[in-house]
């Protein structure tokens, strides 16, 4: 369960609104093309912005992502009021109720692999961020480096010391992506399964599962990103570690 969406105050959204207008001046956007940008209804940003509504966590990230800004700088001063986790650094119980401290190692930039989903022996790689994010005191995931960029997904982190995996989930308009994976090993791979849709003809979505996994950028020679083929450098070793999710097993893919 994700947990429920935060609010700003009154004064935090007008802190919020004051440099999407400016934004959308210096860029000569439309209200209209930021929401799609953002995967936001033209109403929701129209209300924010009009302050007939307060901004809300889930939509500012996504204003942020859009962007490529922060919009929070100013709402630091009522944070108290978005963050009313003891201390600001312990995740809501819906996300495993896990301090800042106790999830320090799982921080860090991955090189993010998974098979390519649209052609055959192919391996898709981008890059993914794992931080903390004080507003919403939780671990937060961003990709980046996508071929697909419109695809880009954001979302929370939940750990739960029950299960000993980890959880990337994203919520965006009632669709859910989840991606399961293994406590990171002494060398700080993580491995495990990717549940998402598959954009088809149209508006045709297909239910896919696949092996993914997450390897420490700073420990791969030369990162390479975006869909790789058999030859290309790097292939062999992408390969490796997404043969290893299943040769362990990390997981398991059980036919019907």
């Amino acid at each position: 369960m994700q947990a429920p969406d935060r609010q700003f105050s009154e004064e935090q959204s007008r802190q919020i609104a004051t440099p999407i207008r400016e934004e959308l001046a210096r860029r000569r956007i439309s209200r209209q093309q930021l929401a799609d940008q953002a995967k936001l209804s033209i109403s929701t940003l129209e209300k924010a912005l009009g302050g007939r509504r307060p901004f809300t966590l889930a939509t500012t990230v996504r204003l942020e992502q859009a962007l490529g800004v922060s919009l929070r700088k100013g709402t630091d001063k009522g944070a108290d009021e978005i963050a009313p986790a003891a201390n600001g650094e312990i995740a809501p119980d819906s996300l495993g109720a896990y301090s800042r401290r106790a999830v320090s190692w799982i921080e860090g930039t991955y090189l993010t692999v998974r098979p390519s989903f649209s052609e055959k022996d192919s391996i898709y790689a981008y890059r993914t961020q794992i931080a903390w994010d004080a507003a919403a005191s939780c671990l937060m995931f961003h990709e980046a480096e996508r071929l697909d960029a419109t695809f880009t997904q954001f979302g929370e982190v939940a750990v739960p010391n029950q299960s000993g995996h980890i959880h990337l989930v994203t919520v965006r308009d009632g669709q859910h992506r989840l991606i399961t994976v293994s406590r990171p090993m002494i060398t700080g791979e993580m491995y495990g399964i990717i549940a998402t849709l598959l954009a088809g003809r149209g508006s045709l979505l297909t239910p896919v599962a696949a092996p993914i996994a997450f390897l420490p950028i700073g420990r791969v020679a030369e990162p390479r990103f975006g869909r790789l083929v058999p030859g290309d450098a790097g292939y062999d070793a992408y390969r490796g570690a997404l043969r290893r999710i299943t040769d362990e097993p990390f997981a398991l893919f059980i036919a019907g």
